[in-house]
């Protein structure tokens, strides 16, 4: 019987675990997929230009929240390749379940959104800050919806519509490049909207919010997780600052809002909040646990502490020989120093990736 022949996304999902010829190809494309569509000899000075919009290296909050567009893009240009290798099409954490793989938690994650949304099949929906756009393929699916995902970064719409040729769903989902403090749609464009760890990149929570309003239809729902300070964070703990400082750096975030912060931007664009929650609270398995070093896993093994020296020091190899740009390894150590940062915030419950909040755009003619 003749094997199938893998294609290109299934070779990029293959786990790290698996046939040694696997490893191999997933290894050359992450490696040629290094730096997004920066040019392969400009990778180092991208990341070195990035580095400095950051608090370890002198930056301040007000200049990567006025050059938030050339800063997020950098930054997924950089990461985009080492997300896919690691997480598959969706970049997000999920709560979970005893007995629950990883893989299983972040569908039912997302599948949890247009149950809140209450969405159904037709409706035109629009996902904000969409990735590569595996969330977005995985909800017009379930829900038998057309999805928009808008994203600023041209490397992940290029890959993104490579993924939904292959996935099928090409005809009813597709990309707009821009940015969601200036969306390029009519008002009242949309059925409903949804984010997904994503507006955390915005210089401004009231300024997003209050576009995605404008163009979402009267009565209908805007939900979305949200990258969050607790409550327990305390601004003047210098541990507390440098675990804030690490996340910034490693996930290209201008600032991380307090969820109070969120929930007073949401009311003064305009929303009706019809409930929030912190869903890292009741997770049964803490959501960081993907990224402990004291958890091993073979079905999530790039993600584990051994998975992730096992990626450096392949990267070191790949760009050693020339086969991934020079800069390659720097954005593997902002991305563990992120690692880290999210584990410690995790742990002192000062930070979470799942402040929950669905709310309503008032319908003013039928009130």
């Amino acid at each position: 019987m003749q094997k199938k022949k893998k294609n290109r996304n299934e070779v990029v999902l293959c786990s790290a675990e698996g046939t040694g010829g696997c490893s191999r190809l997933a290894a050359m494309d992450l490696a040629s997929n290094l730096g997004g569509k920066i040019d392969k000899a400009e990778v180092l000075s991208a990341v070195q230009k990035y580095e400095k919009y950051h608090v370890c290296y002198g930056g301040q909050e007000e200049e990567r929240k006025a050059n938030y567009t050339d800063m997020v893009n950098k930054y997924y240009d950089l990461v985009t390749s080492f997300y896919e290798f690691g997480w598959g099409e969706s970049f997000h954490f999920a709560p979970r379940w005893k007995g629950e793989s990883l893989r299983e938690s972040i569908k039912r994650h997302e599948h949890f959104l247009p149950l809140q949304l209450g969405l159904k099949p037709g409706q035109k929906v629009l996902d904000v800050g969409c990735g590569i756009g595996g969330p977005l393929r995985e909800i017009s699916r379930f829900s038998s919806t057309s999805i928009t995902g808008l994203n600023n970064n041209e490397y992940q719409i290029t890959r993104g519509k490579e993924l939904n040729r292959i996935a099928g769903v090409d005809k009813t989902c597709n990309f707009v490049k821009a940015d969601f403090m200036k969306m390029p749609f009519p008002d009242n464009s949309f059925d409903a909207v949804y984010a997904i760890e994503a507006t955390c990149h915005a210089p401004d929570a009231y300024g997003c919010y209050k576009e995605i309003f404008r163009v979402l239809k009267p009565g209908q729902y805007f939900a979305a997780y949200e990258w969050c300070m607790t409550d327990s964070f305390d601004p003047q703990n210098p541990e507390h600052q440098k675990i804030k400082a690490e996340i910034e750096i490693g996930d290209g975030l201008p600032d991380i809002r307090l969820t109070a912060k969120c929930l007073e931007a949401l009311k003064q664009a305009g929303f009706e909040v019809i409930w929030e929650k912190d869903l890292a609270v009741d997770s049964p398995l803490p959501w960081y646990l993907p990224l402990d070093k004291s958890h091993f896993s073979l079905s999530s093994f790039r993600l584990t502490a051994v998975g992730r020296l096992f990626t450096k020091n392949m990267v070191k190899v790949l760009e050693y020989v020339g086969l991934a740009p020079k800069g390659s390894l720097r954005v593997q150590d902002f991305l563990e120093k992120a690692a880290e940062g999210l584990v410690e915030g995790g742990k002192r419950e000062i930070f979470t990736p799942m402040y929950f909040f669905l709310a309503r755009k008032p319908d003013l003619d039928r009130n």
